[in-house]
């Protein structure tokens, strides 16, 4: 299979996934909320970075999508102890993503379509963003906004992305 051919497979999955996002996902998802707490957990929290570093580990073990991405995120940042391994984060977003985490495919489509920590591969990444759209993660509207007119030039669907998130309230 010749690049041209896998390039314009990719461009075509990409349209496909844009007219599936254009008609849905206007709606932040139903785990996205307010940050402040009204209820009090008693769990107490533990101080230390090997405790708080088991805790996730249990989560993680047990297939929790966020758990895996936010240890994921903690091997990119070197937190909790851990020594710094992008390799090991890449592997666990990816995982967390196939699980469903929205923003596992955030990060993912951050890290591809920006070449950060990776190579650069903007159609991976925008169809990571188109993922997270899809489960109504509003940051990445808007991503996807500046995207489509770096990549594309259309300043129309640009305006669209743009006002979607909005309303989203980003």
């Amino acid at each position: 299979m010749s690049s041209g051919s896998t390039a314009d497979e990719s461009a075509a999955q990409i349209a496909r996934y844009n007219e599936i996002l254009m008609s849905s996902g206007h709606q932040r998802a139903e785990r996205d909320k307010c940050d402040i707490r009204f209820c009090y957990i008693e769990t107490p929290v533990p101080s230390d970075d090997a405790s708080k570093l088991a805790m996730l580990q249990k989560r993680v073990d047990k297939g929790d999508a966020d758990a895996i991405s936010y240890l994921g995120k903690q091997y990119y940042l070197a937190g909790l102890g851990l020594t710094k391994d992008i390799t090991r984060a890449i592997e666990l977003w990816t995982e967390a993503a196939e699980l469903g985490s929205a923003e596992a495919h955030f990060i993912l489509g951050d890290k591809y379509y920006r070449g950060s920590a990776v190579s650069e591969d903007k159609p991976r990444g925008i169809r990571h963003w188109l993922q997270a759209a899809m489960m109504g993660h509003a940051i990445c509207r808007h991503a996807l906004g500046f995207a489509e007119y770096e990549v594309n030039g259309n300043s129309d669907l640009t305006v669209q992305h743009w006002m979607i998130s909005a309303k989203m309230g980003y």
